[in-house]
């Protein structure tokens, strides 16, 4: 059996949190797995409704740039570890109010930082802070070549500058305090139970819906997809056998084009809906492009692969299938969150508003 721990997950009501929160209740009976998210709009408990009854898993409701409050929780629940998800990360929204990613990403990053300092001091034995990061903070790439560990830092938004910094202020408390560290920066993920402001989930409600199909610019803009199953085993494994103070790239091998993405669920999207080939593309947009859009992100994941050996196990074909699946199999689930419904959740399950 694994040795107890206790966990905590910052931002496991989310997307990839939640994916995260499930694997380790479920796979370490024997943690405590507290799970810590403010419930801004992309939070969603019921994401987690399979495994809120269970012994090992606690929600709390809280904000990481209360540093009081999270000294409280500290000397609660002795925490060992942490795992650090809590962000906003939407690009768009970056632009729209800046401070707000400031605030969450930089500020709550040191909040955090600070009281695992506090808690671990004199004794760090044993203890990981873990910190999820992005491919953005190395800005855009070219036709060619790949982010490694060691690419300059570059970010063009809002959104990737406040990552980069709490990047930055994460390895500082390594550096000059000793704070046992790993981070992982990351390509973009996909999978159920994703926000759908995002491309993929967007594009499938849109699609159902015979709605607009929004593409920024050309739609020649590239990303590296991950599926979301994929990311938070590779979250595990550098969690427990990861380096202190190293950094490892987690991508997909999933190269494609914004409009070629598009074009591929539209195709998926028309089969699994019985519709006439071709007739989903119709509703393909152009929009004006957004200010700041890199170019092409592409991950090197050849240093998780040879140092841990793992490599993403989904196949691109296979996730994008899987998860129009999914959403077309929960669509009372994309309903509640695109209506804001799914907030009552929360007054009727915990009694909060």
């Amino acid at each position: 059996m694994p040795q107890e721990r206790s966990i905590l997950i910052t931002g496991g009501a989310g997307f990839i949190g939640s994916h995260l929160v499930r694997r380790m209740v479920k796979h370490y009976p024997d943690y405590q797995i507290v799970n810590l998210d403010k419930l801004t709009y992309a939070g969603n408990l019921e994401n987690l409704s399979d495994v809120e009854e269970k012994a090992n898993y606690t929600f709390v409701k809280g904000d990481i740039c209360d540093a009081a409050f999270l000294q409280q929780l500290f000397e609660r629940y002795a925490f060992d570890g942490v795992i650090h998800l809590a962000a906003e990360s939407h690009v768009d929204r970056s632009i729209s109010n800046p401070m707000a990613f400031i605030e969450t990403n930089v500020l709550g990053t040191v909040s955090l930082l600070n009281a695992a300092k506090n808690h671990w001091a004199g004794d760090s034995s044993g203890k990981r802070f873990y910190h999820v990061s992005t491919d953005e903070v190395y800005g855009s790439l070219g036709e060619t070549g790949y982010f490694t560990e060691t690419t300059a830092y570059d970010p063009r938004s809002p959104y990737s500058a406040s990552k980069a910094s709490s990047d930055h202020l994460v390895r500082a408390y390594y550096h000059t305090f000793g704070l046992p560290i790993v981070i992982s920066n990351c390509s973009n993920n996909y999978g159920p139970y994703q926000f759908p402001e995002k491309l993929i989930p967007l594009m499938i409600h849109n699609i159902r819906h015979e709605k607009a199909l929004p593409v920024y610019g050309d739609g020649q803009n590239t990303r590296d997809w991950l599926w979301v199953g994929d990311h938070v085993e590779a979250i595990d494994l550098i969690f427990h056998e990861g380096e202190t103070g190293e950094t490892y790239n987690i991508g997909g091998n999933n190269e494609r084009k914004n409009l070629d993405l598009v074009h591929q669920l539209c195709d998926i999207m028309d089969e699994l809906l019985g519709r006439t080939p071709g007739t989903s593309r119709q509703l393909i947009t152009f929009v004006k492009d957004r200010p700041g859009h890199d170019r092409r992100y592409a991950i090197d994941a050849t240093k998780l692969k040879t140092a841990l050996n793992w490599s993403p196990r989904i196949s691109p074909d296979e996730g994008l299938k899987m998860t129009a699946i999914w959403y077309l199999e929960n669509t009372e689930w994309l309903e509640r969150v695109t209506s804001g419904a799914y907030q009552h959740y929360y007054s009727l399950q915990y009694g909060m508003a």
